[in-house]
């Protein structure tokens, strides 16, 4: 009876150890946890893909004078931190120029700013059906949504976009 009293009263010492034990492992291995990048982080990216590809191609259709009024007040909200005041009126812009892909990649953009993550990459990719599919524009469009997919930590779906953003690049004309 002794024995089996002794065995009965090491139980919640050896249960303690182990739940102390248990405690002080890492459930998680520190390199599986990436760093989630900022949001100005990822629009330095989109931007960067553009600015890779002005040189090739660069299709700028004429702009209405009133779209161009509130692209031109957005971008002043924008540079004062007003990002909600600017995307009213970039949505105002896109009620008069619903298919005009370089309002609707601005506009995804500031759903980056606004944390609206989800929007950001419909409108990136809305902009790319309805646009050139090649140049800085387009470059944009992937990056922004190759961002949105790491975000989400979708890396399948990141390499894929990454790979549209490579086929933007169109090669200049050699001249001699």
């Amino acid at each position: 009876m002794s024995s089996r009293l002794l065995r009965l009263s090491a139980a919640p010492a050896t249960l303690a150890v182990l739940l102390l034990a248990a405690c002080s492992q890492p459930s998680v291995p520190a390199q599986a946890t990436r760093p989630t990048i900022s949001d100005e982080q990822m629009l330095a990216s989109i931007r960067a893909a553009g600015d890779k590809e002005k040189s090739a191609i660069d299709v700028n259709p004429l702009r209405d004078p009133g779209v161009a009024a509130l692209q031109d007040a957005a971008e002043g909200d924008l540079r004062t931190g007003k990002y909600q005041d600017a995307a009213t009126k970039l949505d105002q812009a896109l009620k008069i120029s619903p298919d005009s892909p370089d309002l609707l990649q601005d506009r995804a953009e500031l759903a980056i700013r606004l944390k609206d993550y989800g929007n950001a990459e419909k409108l990136a990719h809305r902009s790319w059906e309805l646009g050139p599919r090649l140049g800085p524009l387009c470059a944009r469009n992937w990056q922004t949504i190759v961002e949105l997919r790491q975000r989400a930590d979708d890396q399948a779906g990141a390499a894929s976009a990454s790979k549209w953003v490579s086929q933007c690049h169109v090669e200049g004309l050699q001249r001699y």
